[in-house]
């Protein structure tokens, strides 16, 4: 892995955050799915800290993105780091970058108290797949499903609040 570092973003890397993740799109076939911005990463990463980024540098040129945030686990009592996204360009795969990213974010896990990582892969992609169980030791959570309310959803829950009684619960 000679020449590459990883280190924390910085605001003034906004656009090259876009950039990664708009490559990251691209590769999960989904490239209309973007709609983050300079202007959106630098408010809700590095403002209001809602996320966190670690950018792979070959040189002056970002060649790979880690973005996660941090989550409670009531059942542990503690926190925990959930990996939103990882991406290598391709070019840069199989030089151990995600190895890297994660010893990485492993650091940060430990040094935060975290009780456990989590992300999610698509079914579809087997060599990530084959990556997190053969290398890392990940164990697929195929107990648990994955839910989502994207904004239409999100804009729904306001007339559950109109729905329920004085104690909370559905009149």
């Amino acid at each position: 892995m000679s020449g590459f570092l990883i280190r924390p973003a910085t605001p003034e890397d906004a656009d090259n955050i876009l950039q990664l993740i708009v490559d990251l799109a691209v590769y999960e076939k989904a490239p209309d799915a973007v709609k983050a911005t300079p202007d959106l990463l630098r408010q809700n990463i590095f403002e209001k800290q809602y996320a966190h980024a670690l950018l792979a540098m070959n040189g002056d040129k970002p060649v790979g993105l880690a973005l996660y945030f941090f989550n409670y686990s009531t059942w542990t009592g503690r926190p925990g780091l959930y990996l939103e996204d990882l991406y290598v360009a391709p070019e840069c795969r199989k030089l151990g970058l995600g190895k890297a990213f994660f010893g990485e974010l492993g650091k940060i896990a430990k040094e935060t108290n975290c009780a456990r990582m989590d992300w999610s892969v698509l079914k579809w992609n087997q060599p990530s797949i084959d990556f997190y169980e053969k290398k890392l030791g990940a164990k697929p959570m195929s107990e648990w499903m994955g839910m989502r309310l994207e904004e239409d959803g999100i804009d729904g829950l306001q007339s559950l609040v109109l729905e329920a009684g004085p104690s909370g619960s559905p009149a």
